[in-house]
């Protein structure tokens, strides 16, 4: 089974062919990517790019456009002080299905 390591975004995944990954949210309108390899992964063999590997594409199609994370709870509180305040965030993030690695 082929693997590589892909850079998307400022962040590197891991990707084999048919799976899907939550990658942060790509601008509007993007149905297909095409990305450089950092590292390959067939078998017992391994190459390294420097800084990616000549000859290898990943190509991903767009899964769904924008999907929202789990939510995160900030809360600032300090005893005896009635200092609470609370909020959240919940990320944005596209779903993207690897294709190919030729």
């Amino acid at each position: 089974m082929k693997k590589a390591v892909i850079e998307l975004g400022g962040k590197q995944y891991i990707a084999t062919e048919g799976e899907t990954l939550r990658v942060d949210l790509l601008p509007e309108g993007t149905k297909e990517l095409e990305m450089d390899a950092l590292l390959v992964i067939d078998g017992d063999k391994t190459e390294v790019g420097m800084p990616t590997v000549k000859g290898v594409k990943v190509k991903a199609k767009v899964v769904e456009a924008e999907v929202k994370g789990d939510k995160v709870r900030v809360i600032r509180y300090h005893s005896k002080k009635r200092v609470h305040k609370e909020t959240g965030h919940r990320q944005k993030y596209s779903v993207i299905e690897i294709e190919s690695i030729k």
